[in-house]
């Protein structure tokens, strides 16, 4: 079957080429940037999934989409702008798939959705987004649930994912493994506060194989986090033991982490800049609990093939291979859509059959 992927260019779209094709699927690509990989082997068309002639313009002839662009930076984007890419793009992509008679959607939301919502962090539990981030995820998953209630076959799978890392991820567990192997990090406080994290590959072969299930419900959330939880001191010295390194003896308490970033904290808010140190970094890693239950997706059978240790050794490797002589490169959405001059595609019952397409 042919599927259109949103986001293919950024890094669990790099994960789903594999994983789709090795599955014999097609796949067309639609984003703002070409990817930085190799992806020959997949159609792409530039273009921002607010701009319904570009999503015309990649949908022709596919059968499911997998919906994974998004705004989604914690630095550098507006509040408007996450509700105009995550909500309103997401409207868009529903709109385009009726003109199409496109009936299956995959949706890549977030656990940021449960917010300030007290654990346990279940798919039934309370959502209470507390940034825009979040808010705006949210709000697209009620817009495809919306979607999927007019019935005629349309089917909604939402994956929440807690932070999800692996080779080619430049973002938090890249941060850490960078400042471990250069002796900048040091442990602060007692690091006993849960991160749960999500490794790339287990997400991506957890994500088709309930995409696949026969039995599904019109829409369907499920959360996704490897198990068992890590604190973050444990994540700590996964990492230090995967470079062949000693953790340090001595521990940095809270008060002196959070006076020690104050003059970062001074230069953000005066420059704007984006700092690698912070206080709400030093909170946010050392002391903040992010800890989520991902039971329906065990109870549905899958079980994952990489343990979170497992998860870091390999990033780790790819990291001493070659990842750590590589730079991010981060893409924000345009407050505005951007537009390519892709032609708009006539949708006909000839074109895309007059049936629903099966799903994946």
């Amino acid at each position: 079957m042919r599927i259109l992927v949103t986001g293919g260019s950024g890094f669990i779209g790099s994960w789903f080429y594999d994983e789709l094709l090795d599955a014999d699927h097609e796949l067309v690509f639609l984003d703002l940037e070409e990817p930085d990989y190799d992806a020959g082997r997949a159609r792409f068309v530039r273009g921002d999934i607010r701009d319904a002639a570009a999503v015309r313009a990649a949908i022709p002839g596919c059968d499911a989409v997998l919906h994974l662009a998004a705004a989604h930076h914690d630095f550098g984007i507006e509040p408007d702008t996450y509700f105009d890419v995550n909500e309103r793009g997401t409207q868009v992509i529903c709109d385009v798939m009726d003109e199409f008679q496109v009936r299956s959607i995959c949706f890549y939301s977030t656990v940021a959705v449960y917010g300030d919502a007290p654990e346990p962090h279940h798919e039934s539990s309370p959502t209470a987004p507390n940034s825009p981030y979040g808010a705006s995820k949210l709000a697209g998953e009620r817009v495809l649930e919306a979607w999927s209630e007019r019935g005629e076959g349309r089917n909604v799978i939402v994956i929440r994912p807690t932070v999800t890392y692996g080779p080619r991820n430049f973002a938090n567990m890249y941060s850490l493994i960078r400042q471990i192997d250069s002796g900048k990090f040091f442990q602060v406080g007692a690091g006993s506060n849960i991160k749960s994290l999500s490794y790339v590959e287990n997400i991506v072969e957890a994500t088709t194989f309930l995409w696949a299930k026969d039995d599904r419900a019109p829409f369907e959330v499920f959360n996704y986090i490897d198990k068992p939880d890590l604190t973050s001191s444990q994540i700590a010295a996964a990492v230090y033991e995967s470079l062949g390194k000693r953790p340090p003896k001595v521990r940095v308490p809270m008060w002196a982490a959070l006076l020690a970033a104050a003059p970062f904290d001074a230069v953000i808010k005066t420059t704007g800049k984006n700092l690698p140190v912070s206080s709400a970094r030093v909170k946010k890693l050392f002391s903040t609990q992010t800890k989520f239950e991902a039971d329906r997706v065990r109870q549905a059978g899958f079980v994952a093939k990489a343990s979170v240790r497992e998860g870091i050794d390999r990033m780790v490797k790819w990291y001493l291979a070659g990842g750590k002589n590589e730079s991010a490169v981060w893409r924000t959405p345009p407050a505005e859509p951007r537009r390519f001059g892709n032609e708009p595609v006539e949708s006909s019952a000839s074109s895309v059959g007059a049936e629903p397409a099966a799903t994946p």
